[in-house]
C-alpha cells in the first residue's frame, strides 16, 4: 500500500490532525533540509486527501427547505457552486 493510499484510508479527523501536526514541525524550522522536504510532501498529500473527503461529504449532505408550506430536499451547494 503506497503512502497516498495510507494516508486515503485513515479518518478526516486524524489526517487532519497530521497535517496540524506536519505545519507545526515546519513552522519551527528546525528540521533538515531532506526532512522537511519529506515533510512539505507528506502536507500536501494529507491536505489532498482532507479536501477530497470534504468535498465527498458535502455531496452526501441535503438540505431540507420549505417551500410554499412543504418541505423539500435539495442537494447542499457550496458558496464556491452558488457563484
Amino acid at each position: 500500500m503506497s503512502d497516498l493510499e495510507q494516508m486515503e484510508s485513515l479518518p478526516f479527523e486524524k489526517a487532519m490532525e497530521r497535517l496540524e501536526e506536519v505545519v507545526r514541525l515546519l513552522e519551527k524550522g528546525e528540521a533538515p533540509l531532506e526532512e522537511a522536504i519529506r515533510l512539505f510532501d507528506e502536507g500536501m498529500k494529507l491536505a489532498h486527501v482532507c479536501n477530497k473527503k470534504l468535498e465527498w461529504a458535502e455531496q452526501q449532505i441535503e438540505m431540507l427547505v420549505q417551500e410554499n408550506g412543504e418541505w423539500i430536499k435539495k442537494p447542499f451547494l457550496s458558496e464556491e457552486e452558488l457563484e
